[in-house]
């Protein structure tokens, strides 16, 4: 050891402990705030202030265990502690949401769980206002990270305990307004009401148990698969009024979240071994969460961006920042859920409306203006730009008044609120998979054959969508009809019949999902040895996130197509662009005896047209009872 180093460590053991520890926590506070609110979508560019932030917070974690006594006695409180292991779980979780790596999630579990079982911010939170508020905030984020861990267990004892403190501080600190905190619990609870059970039966993420393995997917020939793609990211958004949601996850995006990542399999045990995880803190905590370890000859998750009610120029903004880190072989995934407003035309009289065609619709957004109500006009509709645009136009005729859209805020509130076809033509340069949630999304349409570079493939949902459960404001209770076919199909087949989890035998629910899963496999087999599947198909088909995607849509389609209330109603029915072949369409004997055969099972055939006499397999069993 040189003569210098000798004198750092002799001058750093002359300085009291307690110093050196609050000099950490000062280094390590400045840290966390400077990447505290980083975005989450800039990966690559933000990757070094992590780990150095993280390496701080190891170091805190680390002295702050070695001297745990000498701290206490000189001052050290249990809720200081409890606030690092706080910020290193929240560091753990918002690198998770950079990167979609499940270790990162469990890590951040680990270090809330350890605070709540060892109660940290317990002791004074009733004399100390801020302390209280710690421990809401505390309880806020772990309800998060159970959330998507989809441990129920864990988020029903963390709903009842952060309703006790709400009301315990409300009594307490009688001046204080919790009006927020109130409004956080109403949110969880709505949000688990909406999210129930029968919803979480089977998980919602890619599970190895339940959906065949990528290696085993059937192969699309060469000459019709000109690349294989795989989807690397995903940009999930959703806006609706009185939506269900959590803190900024919508439930339509929560199920989508869910459905783009690998279900742990908890084959691959991990022992703890006395070992340590990449913290240098809890290991011994690491052996409960085995079942919480991927599959390591799985590819990564997907990596997601969820925008919360973006504005235009935030959405644009994160698209081209993705697009610009996407590998040569992937896809984007761009899931939009709103209400929006069609491009309407209107004869002179006003006597009517009309849908424009793909045609109108392509030239409205060839060439538009924003105005302050969110709507815009082409200038092609009015050639003589005069104040009366009905000046021109022979009687009869219709004409473009408004290009369609999506509504990302108020209506009349600009166009910044709005997202239109156009806007995503530009990032065509690069393959994209585009669903569209959305009584507008027939106006999508206009993308297919204006595309920059690469087509993109587009699954767009009904412009109707079909009331499930008591009224039409069933959108507020259980969320999208489309994206719940597209996440859980089983359960969105249920619920469209006003069947719900308490009315079935789990018998009869697992025989369902056999009778599904068939159904779907088969209909992938048909596309991947089909002579006319589209090319923009057959370079996803080997990946099996949008693989289940499509599949699930082909189900959803049949479903809706020959369901007596939507039977002959194309508003009902959802679109995916471009066409698939004619062997999966939903009138084929196959479809129909996908269909048939869950109607069945649960004693709905009534419910449903079928055009031919669909014989029954002999192993599906009439006589089971719902």
């Amino acid at each position: 050891m040189s003569q210098q180093q000798m004198n750092n460590n002799t001058s750093s053991s002359n300085i009291p402990v307690s110093e050196r520890y609050w000099t950490l926590v000062d280094k390590a506070d400045k840290k966390f705030s400077k990447i505290r609110d980083l975005p989450y979508y800039e990966r690559n560019r933000y990757d070094t202030y992590f780990y150095k932030v993280f390496k701080v917070y190891t170091q805190l974690w680390k002295f702050q265990q070695e001297n745990r006594q000498k701290l206490v006695e000189a001052g050290l409180k249990r809720w200081e502690i409890g606030e690092i292991a706080s910020r290193i779980g929240q560091l753990y979780y918002g690198q998770y949401m950079r990167t979609s790596e499940a270790s990162y999630l469990s890590e951040a579990y680990i270090f809330y769980e350890a605070i709540l079982t060892r109660e940290y911010f317990k002791e004074g939170s009733f004399q100390d206002f801020n302390l209280a508020n710690k421990q809401l905030r505390f309880l806020a984020r772990f309800l998060m990270v159970c959330l998507v861990l989809n441990r129920r267990e864990m988020v029903h004892q963390l709903v009842n305990q952060l309703k006790m403190l709400v009301d315990e501080c409300k009594r307490t600190f009688q001046d204080t307004d919790f009006k927020e905190w109130k409004l956080v619990v109403q949110e969880i609870v709505r949000f688990l009401k909406a999210d129930t059970a029968f919803m979480n039966i089977r998980p919602l993420r890619y599970s190895l148990v339940l959906d065949p393995h990528p290696d085993v997917l059937p192969h699309v020939a060469a000459p019709v698969a000109r690349k294989n793609l795989r989807l690397r990211d995903a940009v999930l958004s959703s806006y609706h009024h009185n939506e269900v949601k959590f803190s900024e996850l919508t439930l339509d995006t929560f199920r989508m979240l869910q459905c783009l990542e690998w279900e742990p399999s908890g084959s691959f045990y991990l022992s703890a071994g006395g070992k340590s995880g990449q913290n240098g803190a809890l290991g011994s905590s690491r052996i409960n969460h085995s079942q919480d370890i991927a599959d390591p000859t799985l590819p990564p998750n997907p990596r997601k961006a969820v925008l919360y009610r973006p504005s235009l120029t935030h959405f644009i903004a994160v698209l081209a920042t993705i697009c610009e880190e996407l590998p040569p072989d992937g896809v984007l995934l761009v899931y939009l859920s709103a209400s929006g407003t069609t491009g309407h035309t209107l004869s002179p009289s006003g006597s009517g409306t009309c849908i424009n065609t793909a045609e109108n619709i392509t030239r409205d957004f060839q060439s538009h203006t924003i105005h302050s109500d969110g709507t815009s006009t082409s200038s092609m509709s009015s050639p003589s730009n005069s104040p009366n645009p009905w000046a021109s136009q022979k009687k009869g005729d219709c004409i473009s008044y408004h290009t369609g859209c999506l509504q990302f805020g108020n209506r009349g509130s600009g166009g910044l609120n709005c997202i239109y076809p156009s806007d995503l033509i530009p990032f065509t340069r690069r393959p994209l998979f585009i669903i569209i949630e959305s009584d507008a999304s027939e106006v999508f349409k206009a993308i297919s054959g204006a595309e920059k570079g690469e087509r993109a493939a587009l699954l767009l949902s009904p412009n109707c969508s079909f009331p499930i459960g008591s009224s039409d404001a069933s959108r507020h209770s259980v969320g999208s009809l489309f994206t719940i076919f597209l996440t859980a199909p089983l359960q969105a087949f249920c619920l469209l019949l006003g069947i719900s989890g308490s009315d079935i035998e789990m018998d009869t629910y697992k025989h369902a999902e056999n009778l599904l899963s068939s159904s779907l496999n088969d209909w992938g087999l048909t596309l991947a040895t089909s002579d006319n599947l589209d090319p923009v198909w057959a370079q996803i088909l080997g990946d099996p996130f949008l693989r289940r995607f499509l599949l699930r849509f082909i189900f959803c389609r049949a479903v809706l197509t020959l369901f007596v209330q939507t039977y002959n109603k194309e508003e009902f029915h959802p679109e995916c662009i471009p066409a698939l072949p004619d062997a999966v369409s939903p009138r084929t004997s196959a479809s129909q005896t996908a269909v048939v055969q869950l109607a069945k099972l649960f004693h709905a055939t009534k419910r449903f047209v079928f055009t031919e006499a669909i014989p029954l397999p002999d192993h599906i069993n009439i006589g089971t009872r719902s």
